[in-house]
């Protein structure tokens, strides 16, 4: 494997680890450079994003601009922001409809060697159990929720931790006012001085 960035990108786009294990053809979905300075770990891309090869394409993308405080065009700025989900191809749909968790063979292979690569980071978005789960290990907790009430701790050494702003999570967002009243100022305000420094 290189120690170039754009080199590291171009394998992990060929990358064909879990062809036969997903519905679909591998088709990594991601985006980074190395002048980044915020880092968006997710899940998985959804369907929407495998088909258009544009990572957070869909309404759950406007939620997590909204979040942000940031404009698409601003969101999409590879130079500023990289998009690194912790599966980076569709993993599929369960039973009931909903995303299959990300393929578990993509984080060990990939993960910390493209992290590794992206050196200006200043603050990073964990979007979701797995991508909190992985980043925080053994501070992780046992529950989404206390690892969101945590936010604080975890903005101290540069990362906020949300759930995903799926449809789906609009249940928790109703039962945790606190969420978007506490915590999405505090991240927006982060966000900015990214933008500007």
């Amino acid at each position: 494997m290189t120690d170039d960035l754009n080199a590291y990108l171009a394998e992990i786009r060929a990358c064909k680890l879990c062809v036969g294990d997903m519905p679909n053809r591998p088709n990594p979905v991601l985006r980074a450079s190395l002048t980044a300075r915020i880092l968006i770990a997710s899940q998985a891309p959804g369907n929407l994003a495998d088909r258009s090869g544009k990572p957070f394409d869909d309404p759950s993308g406007r939620r997590l601009r909204e979040w942000m405080g940031v404009t698409e065009a601003e969101f999409y700025d590879e130079s500023r922001v990289a998009i690194v989900p912790m599966g980076f191809c569709f993993p599929g749909y369960d039973k009931n409809g909903g995303d299959i968790p990300p393929m578990k063979r993509c984080a060990p292979q990939w993960r910390q060697g493209l992290l590794d690569r992206l050196p200006h980071i200043e603050l990073t978005l964990l979007i979701g159990g797995y991508s909190q789960n992985w980043h925080l290990g053994s501070d992780a907790g046992k529950s989404l929720t206390e690892r969101v009430r945590r936010w604080r701790d975890f903005a101290e050494i540069g990362m906020f931790t949300t759930p995903h702003p799926s449809w789906r999570n609009n249940g928790w967002l109703k039962r945790n006012p606190w969420f978007e009243e506490e915590v999405l100022p505090a991240l927006q305000a982060s966000v900015r001085r990214c933008f500007s420094g």
